[in-house]
């Protein structure tokens, strides 16, 4: 493949702290170096939702020390895809292919909510995945 870089995506939700934590996570995992995620949110709260950092861990997946972040020019800049999720109007138009994902947002939903958004972000993150890459992707 060269010196090309893998494809990068941004997950972005308003407060960085829930569905976009666990769609850039479980995207990191399952592209396993072949593409990149990162997330932000356009009002960031102070920490991962705990419930969201219990449902992660319950996969294997350690969030504990995932800070939310605001979304910058440069995290957005250069990405081959965004997604949104529930963010609406306040998801600013960047210049890379956009989708939303209508996702519930897990912060004030029980843990076995949080299970069923977390395992339909991952469907739709290796739906992602074999759509950037094509077939070679890991799965689950």
């Amino acid at each position: 493949m060269g010196d090309q870089q893998p494809p990068r995506v941004l997950f972005i939700c308003v407060q960085n702290a829930g569905r976009s934590q666990m769609a850039a996570a479980l995207f990191n995992l399952r592209a396993d170096g072949r593409a990149s995620a990162q997330s932000a949110g356009t009002r960031p709260a102070p920490r991962v939702h705990p419930v969201v950092v219990r449902a992660m861990r319950e996969i294997g997946l350690d969030l504990d020390s995932a800070t939310p972040r605001p979304l910058t020019p440069e995290l957005a800049a250069g990405v081959a895809r965004v997604v949104t999720m529930g963010c609406g109007d306040e998801c600013p138009v960047l210049g890379a292919p956009t989708e939303d994902w209508a996702l519930r947002d897990p912060a004030t939903l029980g843990l076995p909510a949080v299970r069923a958004i977390r395992d339909e972000i991952d469907a739709r993150v290796q739906g992602l995945l074999k759509e950037l890459q094509g077939p070679n992707v890991k799965g689950s």
